[in-house]
């Protein structure tokens, strides 16, 4: 006879699971207890904001392919934790939030923090539901693995009542879940190479999740062998190692004017992975709707969304390694038409990564560059919402499979808590985040975490002393009328030295590297505050800029 509580942990561990992020509540006390007995196995981080501890388990779960699990109270701990909740079903991330609910016998009372946590949840998760029964956990729970990880992979809620954690049962536990993948059909990959070898203008596009180390190689042997243009999506541009020749950008948010028309000039569209959502297509602008100008080749594990918005010329359900596998092995085009062309897509993507002229001090493409020199090859860089990402994602040259991790659903306040979940799963690799002032604060007390875990992460807070996305809207649509996006400060350094970590503040472009050297030699966790200026809205324009064009539209 086991309590519920335990035996939910015995599932967790039988299905893999080595880390748990929590705000603990008094509602599911059981779970704790199983967690103590499992404390050499399946570790448990606590958090200091139940939203932080929901977005370290949707950045672990998007780090490692396995669900990432949270735990928290009813009422304002599940509200709290429904921002991860969110980003982990816009970015498909495999997850599993655990909620301590009201017990039985107090249900549908509007009892003490009570919410109907399935109804509450259903628009934003794969599955949401209530465990009522001891007996049935194992069967829950391993539903709950299987949801997360099949098909489109997702968030899962499940609702804890009290009451039922601390009763017994002989149940048996189930086994661990091993989740069939879609593969693609011999016809549907002779079908490519046919539309391939009658393109002239063709453009590869990866994103989306389910990919691997060995996935990201063989659509790298694709891609090489036909001498392929290769973009990345929104957010995902650690998909194919951007120092390769065949790399030309990514189709996201701020994208190169240049790289977004040759793909509306496209005459094949290979999207693998991705869903082709609003910030990848520039707001649907891209490719028209419902029936794309490009022929369109969509590969997508769910294929409820292939056809969702465009209707392709070529829809192809599979998982991302069996598609890659597959590709891998066509028969190369020979002497293709459009690799003439692939050195000057190549050229265009390095001119718009070129070092710009900004105002101030500091130039955060010479920091971004810097970074490139002497980090690892293999450091994981993190990022929440805002224009401070920019720098990141327009200077850096990600190396490959898993070093980038961000919210496709645009969430703030992501960037720390990923970082934390990243250098607890993997550390020995060095792990960066890039944070926005705004985007900090919303976070920042989880430096209490990275210092009583002893995670040494490297944390760059870029202040210019505003809500930067926000703003650069206003100074656009209502030019020199501020209103609600101007910020006060705390002294960051001092902030985080007031938990224990490092604290640096660099004003000059020149002061970067020795602060950078100073923190990596400390191994502790540490902020350097890059003081930026607050013109330095975009690489491409200034505050004074956007305001007189605004005007002019006025």
């Amino acid at each position: 006879m086991r309590e519920g509580g335990r035996v939910l942990v015995d599932q967790l561990v039988l299905h893999g699971a080595k880390v748990a992020f929590s705000v603990p509540g008094e509602s599911f006390l059981a779970v704790l207890d199983g967690l103590y007995d499992h404390r050499e196995t399946l570790r448990l981080i606590t958090c200091r904001h139940e939203s932080s501890a929901a977005n370290m388990a949707e950045a672990y779960g998007k780090l490692t392919g396995q669900p990432g699990l949270c735990f928290v109270t009813r009422g304002p701990g599940a509200t709290q934790a429904s921002v991860g909740v969110h980003t982990a079903f816009q970015d498909s991330t495999p997850m599993i939030l655990f909620i301590g609910d009201v017990g039985s016998d107090f249900k549908d009372r509007e009892a003490f923090q009570e919410v109907d946590f399935q109804a509450m949840f259903t628009p934003l998760a794969k599955w949401a539901a209530r465990i009522d029964r001891v007996d049935r956990i194992p069967e829950y729970i391993a539903r709950a693995f299987n949801v997360a990880m099949s098909g489109r992979k997702g968030p899962v809620v499940l609702a804890l009542p009290e009451d039922m954690l601390t009763q017994e049962t002989d149940a048996p536990d189930a086994k661990p879940v091993r989740v069939a993948e879609a593969h693609p059909g011999v016809r549907d990959m002779n079908r490519l190479r046919e539309l391939l070898a009658a393109a002239r203008r063709p453009l590869v596009a990866l994103g989306g999740p389910g990919w691997s180390k060995e996935a990201c190689e063989d659509i790298r042997k694709f891609v090489e062998a036909n001498h392929l243009p290769v973009s990345c999506t929104f957010r995902c541009q650690d998909l194919y190692d951007n120092r390769l020749p065949n790399y030309v950008g990514d189709m996201g948010v701020g994208i190169n004017p240049v790289l977004a028309e040759r793909v509306r000039s496209a005459d094949l569209l290979v999207v693998a992975g991705a869903r082709l959502g609003e910030m990848t297509t520039s707001g649907y602008t891209l490719l028209t709707s419902p029936a794309p100008k490009q022929k369109l080749v969509h590969v997508h594990p769910a294929g409820e969304e292939l056809g969702r918005v465009y209707q392709p010329e070529l829809a192809i359900v599979s998982a991302m390694g069996p598609f890659a596998l597959a590709a891998s092995s066509l028969a190369p085009i020979e002497s293709p038409a459009w690799e003439k062309d692939i050195p000057d897509m190549r050229a265009d993507y390095e001119a718009w990564n070129a070092r710009k002229e900004i105002p101030g001090r500091l130039n955060m493409a010479d920091v971004v560059k810097h970074l490139d020199a002497v980090m690892p090859e293999d450091t994981i860089y993190t990022n929440g919402a805002g224009n401070f990402a920019t720098w990141l994602h327009r200077f850096h040259r990600y190396t490959g499979y898993r070093t980038a991790l961000g919210p496709t659903s645009g969430a703030m306040g992501y960037g720390v808590p990923a970082a934390l979940a990243a250098k607890i799963a993997e550390p020995d690799r060095a792990v960066v985040a890039f944070a926005g002032d705004g985007d900090f604060m919303m976070a920042g007390a989880e430096l209490a975490t990275a210092v009583q875990f002893n995670v040494p992460v490297i944390i760059l807070v870029i202040n210019n002393g505003m809500y930067g996305t926000i703003r650069m809207h206003q100074e656009k649509h209502y030019p020199g009328r501020v209103s609600g996006t101007e910020l006060q400060n705390p002294h960051f350094a001092a902030f985080a030295r007031s938990f224990g970590a490092l604290g640096e503040i660099v004003e000059d472009t020149a002061q970067f590297a020795p602060a950078l050297e100073r923190v990596r030699a400390a191994g502790k966790p540490a902020v350097i505050e890059l003081r930026l200026d607050p013109q330095a809205i975009t690489p491409n324009t200034t505050l004074d800029a956007l305001r007189a064009a605004g005007g002019k539209k006025k």
